[in-house]
């Protein structure tokens, strides 16, 4: 069966910035009926943020302007966490290549995960999250949750 990295609160893993899940019957339904085998990840956990942590979102750019050098995230305090969510993105990469995924399932509008929105300042704009944009420049296939909707 072939491998594909899932957020693990799409799966019902309390990982959320707010200790709960984003289950997704539409998900699970996704990989069974497809014969995938799911690889959970949280890059915000694997960046060593805690679980209940603080909201964070873009304060500049996206994802890729991250990566880029030229975008920010801050959390509700006012902080600077871009290397941590860099971080988190770096080890969930690593994860793709060992596990050999080439595709991704991941949670809309989160700021490591979002494939097609995310939250710039207190505004849902188009754009990535930094883990989105880590493994599309490593050659994955990412899908937003709700890309399996349609």
């Amino acid at each position: 069966m072939a491998t594909i990295l899932v957020s693990s609160c799409l799966l019902g893993l309390k990982t959320r910035y707010d200790g709960t899940d984003n289950y997704s019957q539409t998900v699970i339904d996704h990989i069974r009926e497809n014969r995938l085998t799911p690889i959970p990840v949280c890059p915000e956990q694997l960046a060593g943020l805690s679980t209940p942590r603080s909201k964070c979102w873009f304060s500049r750019g996206d994802g890729e302007a991250v990566l880029s050098g030229h975008g920010e995230l801050i959390n509700e305090e006012g902080e600077d966490v871009t290397e941590s969510f860099l971080f988190g993105a770096d080890e969930t990469l690593k994860i793709a290549l060992l596990t050999d995924c080439k595709m991704a399932i991941l949670q809309q509008r989160s700021p490591s995960c979002g494939s097609q929105k995310i939250y710039l300042n207190d505004e849902l704009v188009d754009g990535v999250g930094v883990t989105t944009a880590l493994l599309k420049k490593n050659g994955l296939k990412v899908f937003g949750d709700d890309d399996l909707h349609s």
